[in-house]
């Protein structure tokens, strides 16, 4: 079961994903230009590089728009950051601003999405339902 924990603003700068995630004790959540919502996780992963063995990127969960919260897909960046050490990764993606992560996560849909236009969670909600009714 979900709590309420009030922000701790001590913890770090709630405008980089890293303050954000430190500071709410939770992942940061954006809507997507395809009307999903995301959550954003820094992963880490070895390069295999002996100068930068670590690198770190951004996953971002796109949870179900109706019935019970759950994942139903992901989309990820490229490595972002490389590091001599996983922290060391981890902090540098953490640093982003949350515009940048909004940014990544934009070009992420719309590479995905291709041509096809962008649609709102409310138009998404009303084709799933099969409203017919035309909102213009």
């Amino acid at each position: 079961m979900a709590r309420f924990q009030p922000p701790d603003h001590t913890r770090g700068d709630a405008n980089t994903l890293g303050g954000y995630m430190a500071v709410h004790d939770r992942p940061a959540a954006f809507e997507g230009e395809d009307g999903f919502s995301y959550s954003a996780e820094i992963v880490t992963d070895h390069t295999g590089e002996t100068d930068a063995p670590y690198a770190a990127y951004l996953l971002f969960v796109r949870w179900a728009r109706i019935g019970a919260q759950s994942p139903e897909g992901h989309l990820e960046t490229d490595y972002l950051a490389t590091a001599r050490t996983e922290a060391e990764a981890r902090s540098r993606v953490g640093a982003w601003p949350l515009s940048a992560v909004k940014s990544a996560l934009d070009e992420l849909v719309a590479k995905q999405r291709g041509d096809a236009a962008p649609r709102r969670w409310w138009d998404a909600m009303r084709d799933e339902r099969g409203d017919e009714e035309d909102v213009e």
